[in-house]
């Protein structure tokens, strides 16, 4: 039997909505609720009762603030392209992340499908420029979010929590072991999870259902303890007597009193997943990781192997996730130079007699950033000009 949210008692948390608009948001939802939009999820189950309630009350409050900008759509069917832009338009202006309007889009397809217009909500880059604004989402990491890129010594923390949370100690040691995320290493079942090939199986709790295999190497030690403390019920690493959300709540409470958190040591438990995968990185490319700013470049062809390996270690749909972990060296490289003035600029257009391409190699970046610093300033120019003339 499919479980969901209750849809009634979450459009009735928005009297701002009129009674006739709720009633059609609810027969909506009804019909909809736990149907997966993701085009790269391939578990055949259902969104979780957390994952329903939350898109339902994200899209509630998008169609609370078309009114209050003026849209008083009187059903939800008559939503057209000029509400999304609208929205989008009230987003950025309000400071959200390229993520967070991202992901408002997407819970947006998935109701235009509902609604049968599936043209209606277009690509973020459509509504807003990403050069002219500066707003583009990426993937690339721009800081190193590894325990050992912190400076923090993971077996020492580890050893000191194992003193009073084996357990948690234990999760910890299959996460930094293995690149596990919090939940797989919770529902791992490592009684049944390694190959034949030497190769451990990582199917349960995975993102969006994607199975992964990962190297054991040297490792087998940290899955035998972990067999030591198996639920004697599901096999899982969760103890007797405690549900996944009841442990979730405790091993993070643990976290907390030893100071894993990003106020606390300045790490997180997912950063010992960012120190696996940047150290595999390292083992198959023979250099390190972009994101510890290395003077070292990898081979192309040993890098592009490490990055495979690296993205499918991960357990991602995308080639591209890996920079997430992994940074790039043209980030990286951006990241070190000072800001580019626009005198800085001119000169090197100067000196190259006009030739753009020359002078953005010799400044080091590309031809579109030539274009875009001159675009910045002359627009600089002309608000001057507008503000002085009033």
């Amino acid at each position: 039997m499919t479980v969901t949210v209750y849809v009634k008692g979450i459009v009735s948390d928005y009297p701002e909505l009129p009674a006739d608009f709720r009633s059609g948001l609810e027969r909506i939802f009804t019909d909809n609720v736990n149907r997966v939009h993701s085009r790269t999820r391939v578990s055949a189950k259902p969104l979780s009762v957390k994952t329903q309630s939350f898109r339902l009350r994200r899209l509630c409050r998008s169609f609370v603030e078309l009114r209050q900008i003026g849209f008083a759509l009187q059903t939800p069917y008559a939503l057209r392209e000029k509400h999304i832009e609208a929205l989008v338009a009230l987003w950025h202006k309000d400071g959200q992340s390229p993520g967070t309007i991202e992901n408002k889009l997407t819970y947006f397809r998935a109701f235009t499908k509902w609604i049968n217009k599936p043209t209606v909500v277009k690509t973020m880059s459509e509504y807003i420029d990403p050069d002219a604004h500066d707003f583009r989402r990426s993937y690339v990491a721009t800081e190193d979010k590894s325990w050992d890129g912190r400076g923090i010594d993971a077996v020492k923390i580890l050893e000191e929590i194992a003193k009073t949370e084996p357990v948690v100690a234990m999760q910890m040691k299959l996460q930094a072991a293995f690149g596990l995320r919090v939940e797989e290493s919770f529902l791992l079942r490592p009684k049944d999870a390694v190959r034949k090939d030497g190769k451990l199986n990582v199917v349960h709790g995975t993102k969006g259902g994607r199975a992964r295999v990962v190297p054991i190497e040297f490792k087998m030690d940290v899955l035998l303890e972990a067999a030591h403390h198996t639920n004697r019920s599901t096999g899982s690493t969760i103890p007797d007597g405690y549900t996944k959300t009841q442990w979730k709540d405790h091993f993070y409470t643990v976290l907390k009193r030893y100071g894993v958190t990003k106020s606390g040591l300045g790490v997180t438990c997912h950063g010992l997943r960012h120190q696996f995968l940047q150290q595999m990185f390292e083992k198959y490319a023979g250099v390190p990781a972009p994101i510890k700013r290395s003077d070292e470049r990898a081979d192309p062809a040993l890098h592009r192997e490490a990055m495979q390996a690296v993205v499918e270690a991960a357990g991602h749909s995308k080639a591209q996730k890996a920079g997430a972990y992994l940074s790039s060296y043209s980030v990286q490289r951006q990241l070190a130079s000072p800001k580019l003035s626009v005198d800085k600029v001119r000169a090197a257009i100067a000196v190259t007699e006009g030739n753009i391409s020359a002078a953005a190699k010799a400044l080091g970046i590309s031809r579109q950033k030539v274009y875009r610093t001159l675009a910045a300033d002359k627009a600089g120019d002309l608000a001057t000009g507008s503000s002085l003339a009033q």
